[in-house]
């Protein structure tokens, strides 16, 4: 069968060093390569960028005005594109109206379903919806949650109501006092012993009428219950009519909880009373879905056939991927990077198109080495409907499944830029690159651990699917938190840890900066040292070096472009011609250290600064970014366009000079190369050496070899998850039973002996 191609011929952007390349269609082509070595510059900046500025072209000029903008790519040819579906590693981000159901579609099949066979028959599908009028609780309008009372401390129930139990602090001393004089409750009765009845009528009894004893004498009154007498005089009234006295009283009592009337559901009280056995749609929605998976295959109403398959198709799909463990009603918004791109995935999976190129962005991120077979063989069915595979991809795992690998280096920055390999994963490992070198290399598991010199406790954990778990983390040790995904290792550390220990310091991806006059140099403090270095050289105010103060240029205020608004017509951005990017007024450029402008050193490497400067506090701050792998980065760059896994070094790098600190690094070799992984590794150790405790979320096999102490979630994830199946060292991991992490370390330590 005759091969086809996509054909880059002189690519230029950023460092690629005139590249001219061959991609098979409808193959799965990976591309390797240190971070900065060039694979984003071949793959989204000039092949996905190309392929959506041609299709946004077809459209008309009113249509464009609401598109993304994309410039031309600087190459000399690309040619014989499809249509780029980009799947990144974007959160999916949405609001609370934005659910696992909604967005993967599941959610109006199931409507649809209730609509038809469900049992009594309120009406159509949008009666089951929380999103529509028709369907959505009229007291949270959809929401699940509303202003509620937290009532934990507004009674003693190890005391009577003559005992004064009763315990408001906004509550006048009449006010108390009236519950026992209303004549409903045996006064001399502990609260604990209470029937849920009367527990109901004391928090929510309303509009009852009783005699109030006041001064020898007695009144007409009307009961309200603890909880609704609160609500009535402090929610459900504007606050600003209240004094700042009582407000600041009062705010302590007040926050966002389930809504009464619906339960969380966030559907109203019609909706929930229409069942398929036995079971409404909310709960059906908060089952996991591998359990909602047999449930609905149990389904064999002839009316309901084709919904069911769809369902079924539709939900086998994400057990495919390794999402079984979430539940429809599960808020986009929680959802981690990796378990976003994965949903995406899953998406175009029910897609009829075909000979469309899928572009993905490191797709194994977040997943657990067991879990990886999952991911290629949606890779596999992809290309096998008859598109183009493309992936970015630092995982040999991954990387094995690749019809044609293109390896991109042979180093970072202006060190990289070319292509090193091409062909197959077994030449690959033949390969003399770094890629191939990495590969067939594997660290050696620790027998020497460090010794804690303390401990830190987590008790009584239960966010999300955590069974109370109580589990002590070590102190002065690297401590690694294993377990496939949605075992709990995100909840017992970012959450239940940080809540019980929130000096510890977090370094996540999460962006460190979306404004393009925030760069590296800034973000970790070179800037000032640089600044004033270049102020005390030429005898002038620190400020003129800056582009954000004195020393922007006036024509573009310091951004180094200028945007024209052409109405209809797309917006262009050109650069200044004053200045001509360089963001400086003219006389600040006159202005050298050691023959370079403010400008030029803005356009140095973080490895071209070391061997510029001779400040020790500027080396420091240098080096420091060198260590976490990223000088390649110019000091100047905008830190907008750093992807996750770069803000998270980033970070570290700013960090690293602190002692005696709880770090918490969640999954930092996200976009690592295999090679930079023992980079990592000496650099965490580095932090242990200097008295810190490190605890790394992580599921790289490399790093779990060498921590001082492992703590393994499981058993599987979600509600088969949450427990602690195993602590301990590396090597006795190798011995556990049950725990799904040990399979995988030992396949790998025996495989490298």
């Amino acid at each position: 069968m005759f091969q086809e191609y996509i054909q880059i011929r002189g690519a230029r952007e950023n460092n690629l060093k005139n590249v001219s390349l061959s991609i098979p269609k409808r193959k799965i082509t990976i591309f390797t390569g240190v971070s900065g070595s060039g694979k984003s510059s071949i793959v989204f900046d000039t092949i996905a960028t190309e392929a959506q500025r041609q299709l946004n072209e077809n459209f008309s000029m009113f249509v464009r005005n609401f598109l993304p903008r994309y410039t031309q790519p600087n190459a000399d040819a690309i040619e014989n594109l499809s249509m780029a579906i980009v799947v990144d590693q974007k959160r999916l981000g949405g609001n609370s109206h934005s659910t696992m159901g909604t967005i993967t579609d599941i959610s109006p099949v199931l409507r649809l379903l209730y609509s038809r066979i469900g049992e009594p028959h309120v009406g159509n599908s949008n009666v089951f919806s929380f999103n529509d009028p028709l369907g959505m609780c009229p007291d949270c309008n959809g929401l699940g949650r509303k202003m509620g009372v937290v009532a934990d401390s507004f009674l003693d129930k190890s005391k009577s109501l003559n005992e004064g139990a009763v315990q408001v602090p906004v509550f006048a001393t009449w006010e108390k006092s009236a519950y026992a004089s209303s004549g409903f409750f045996d006064n001399d009765k502990k609260l604990s012993d209470y029937s849920d009845e009367e527990m109901d009528l004391l928090l929510y009894g309303k509009n009852l009428k009783f005699k109030l004893q006041i001064g020898g004498g007695e009144m007409n009154a009307t009961y309200l219950g603890i909880i609704e007498k609160f609500e009535r005089s402090y929610i459900k009234r504007d606050l600003k009519t209240l004094s700042e006295r009582t407000q600041k009283m009062v705010a302590p009592y007040i926050a966002f909880g389930p809504c009464s009337s619906c339960k969380g559901t966030r559907l109203s009280q019609l909706a929930l009373s229409c069942k398929i056995k036995s079971m409404n749609i909310a709960e059906m929605s908060a089952m996991e879905i591998s359990e909602l998976l047999a449930l609905i295959s149990e389904i064999n109403d002839p009316v309901s056939e084709s919904m069911v398959g769809t369902l079924s198709e539709r939900l086998q799909h994400l057990v495919d991927i390794g999402l079984e463990y979430l539940t429809l009603d599960r808020e986009t918004t929680t959802l981690s990077g990796g378990e976003s791109q994965r949903v995406k995935m899953v998406k175009h999976l029910s897609s009829s198109l075909i000979d469309v190129m899928y572009i993905f962005d490191e797709p194994s991120v977040g997943l657990h080495p067991r879990d990886v077979h999952r991911l290629n063989e949606l890779l596999g069915k992809l290309r096998d409907k008859g598109n183009t595979v493309i992936v970015v991809e630092h995982d040999p795992d991954v990387i094995k499944v690749a019809d044609h690998i293109v390896d991109v280096g042979p180093y970072a920055g202006s060190s990289g830029g070319q292509i090193v390999f091409e062909g197959k994963y077994e030449e690959l490992t033949q390969a003399d690159t770094l890629t191939g070198r990495s590969i067939r290399k594997t660290l050696p598991i620790k027998e020497n651990t460090r010794e804690p010199a303390g401990k830190l406790a987590i008790t009584h954990a239960n966010a999300n699917n955590l069974h109370d778990v109580s589990v002590d983390i070590p102190t002065g040790v690297l401590t690694v938190i294993t377990g496939v995904a949605g075992s709990g290792k995100s909840s017992l550390i970012n959450q239940e840890f940080l809540k019980q220990h929130p000096k510890a310091i977090v370094i996540d991806q999460s962006a460190v900066g979306t404004s393009t006059r925030s760069n590296p140099a800034t973000y970790t403090g070179v800037m000032d040292d640089v600044r004033k270095v270049f102020a005390k050289a030429n005898g002038v105010s620190a400020s003129l070096f800056s582009f954000n103060s004195q020393g922007a240029c006036e024509n573009c205020q310091g951004t180094g472009v200028i945007y024209t608004d052409l109405a209809f017509l797309d917006g262009i951005k050109t650069p200044c011609e004053i200045c001509e990017g360089k963001r400086f007024k003219e006389q600040v450029l006159t202005y050298k250290l050691d023959g370079k402008s403010i400008s030029d050193v803005l356009s140095l490497t973080v490895r071209q600064s070391l061997d510029y400067f001779s400040q020790k506090e500027i080396l420091h701050k240098l080096r420091a970014m060198s260590d976490v792998g990223l000088d390649y980065l110019s000091l100047g760059q905008p830190l907008s366009t750093l992807s996750g896994g770069e803000c998270q070094r980033i970070k570290l790098a700013s960090e690293l000079h602190k002692k005696g600190s709880i770090y918490v690094l969640d999954e930092p070799t996200t976009g690592l190369h295999m090679s930079d992984i023992s980079h990592l590794l000496s650099i965490i150790n580095r932090l242990v050496d200097a008295g810190n405790t490190v605890i790394v979320i992580e599921h790289n096999l490399d790093v779990i070899r060498n921590a001082d102490w492992i703590i393994d979630m499981g058993p599987d994830g979600g509600t088969r998850g949450g427990k602690v199946v195993f602590e301990g060292t590396p090597l006795q991991l190798l011995g556990a039973e049950g725990s799904i992490t040990s399979r995988y370390l030992k396949k790998t330590c025996l495989s490298s002996d």
